[in-house]
């Protein structure tokens, strides 16, 4: 990076060449901002073993902290159902998702308010992002960002689990992110499975 920026005053001549280049650092110096808090988020998550709720809340709680001299955003994580064991590269791939979800959030939506819910239940594990802030224009759904493919990696990686990831937006009505993985992609081992050999044992 050092490099680069130093070409952009060796280039100072040619103004056109110089704006393009500073325009490719810009972008190169957000892919390694992201890329960093990407290999802090797969820490977390591995080290904070299967609870992707307190992994989530303590991102949060760091954006949330990040945010000197701005309104405050209310933040918070919520669970429903009782708690199951993820398989490791699937919560790894949930917890990517769900914390570009709340990147986005934090960083474009102008939002008063982030919430996240984590639903666990028989047929399905879910996690919903939703905030209340502008919103999204529908052509930044379908194609995204000029230089940004955070919502096409998120949906790459939700494929690469056998999820499903639904985005609804509407300018100033704020952006709601589903991410849906059947129980039996998602958990462990469900509790169909057990319920099953139980019965069968007990034949």
């Amino acid at each position: 990076m050092l490099q680069f920026h130093a070409l952009t005053f060796m280039l100072s001549d040619r103004p056109r060449a110089q704006e393009k280049l500073e325009g490719l650092v810009e972008k190169a110096s957000q892919a390694i901002t992201e890329g960093r808090e990407a290999v802090r988020g797969i820490r977390a998550s591995t080290v904070i073993s299967n609870d992707l709720a307190r992994s989530l809340t303590q991102l949060g709680e760091r954006f949330v902290a990040e945010q000197d001299g701005q309104d405050p955003v209310a933040f918070r994580v919520m669970v429903e159902g009782e708690s199951r064991d993820l398989h490791p590269i699937v919560r790894d791939e949930v917890y990517r998702i769900a914390s570009e979800a709340v990147r986005n959030a934090f960083r474009h939506s102008r939002a008063a308010q982030i919430e996240v819910e984590i639903h666990y239940d028989e047929r399905q594990f879910r996690v919903l992002i939703r905030d209340n802030g502008k919103g999204m224009d529908p052509k930044v759904l379908d194609t995204g960002r000029e230089g940004h493919y955070g919502l096409r990696g998120m949906h790459e990686r939700a494929k690469l689990v056998g999820g499903k990831l639904a985005i609804w937006s509407k300018v100033d009505s704020g952006t709601e992110a589903e991410l849906t993985i059947p129980a039996n992609l998602g958990y462990t081992k469900s509790r169909s499975l057990r319920r099953s050999i139980f019965l069968r044992k007990g034949a």
